[in-house]
């Protein structure tokens, strides 16, 4: 049987191994800088290759009426949809609009929660991209009463 001084000291083992290979910063860098680095709804959808987005009901967006501290606002986003290819949170005013990416496919449950900043009282938004480029969305106004992004 193993101590846990062993596994921990295998497991920082390996860590190294893969750092040394190069794995690690791989993946580290392995997100698009045009879409975060976007400063509208449209720019973001643009630079990750997604149509004009439309209004859905089946995407839902959670998120407070008022986030009385705007450096930790919770959100949820969420779709029924088939195909979906990526789930998306934008903050429309925030200095970098797009705030989270998660990839979905078929074995995942296009359903997930984040934490926020977020400067001043702005819309946000939960967009759903399918496969084929098509975006549905979902918007709610947050009014931030303690700002979280410099404020």
């Amino acid at each position: 049987m193993q101590t846990r001084r062993e596994t921990l000291l295998q497991s920082a083992k390996v860590a190294s191994l893969l750092a040394a290979s190069g794995l690690f910063p791989q993946y580290a860098l392995a997100y698009n800088k045009t879409a975060f680095s976007a400063k509208s709804l449209a720019d973001v959808l643009k630079a990750l290759g997604a149509g004009a987005p439309v209004a859905s009901k089946d995407v839902v967006l959670g998120a407070p009426d008022i986030a009385e501290n705007g450096a930790v606002v919770p959100f949820t986003i969420s779709t029924s949809l088939s195909g979906v290819k990526q789930m998306l949170l934008l903050v429309e005013k925030n200095p970098s609009a797009l705030v989270a990416v998660f990839g979905v496919n078929d074995s995942i449950e296009a359903n997930f929660g984040t934490r926020s900043k977020m400067g001043q009282t702005s819309d946000v938004y939960a967009v759903a991209v399918m496969a084929d480029g098509k975006a549905f969305f979902a918007k709610k106004e947050v009014k931030v009463t303690l700002g979280g992004c410099g404020g």
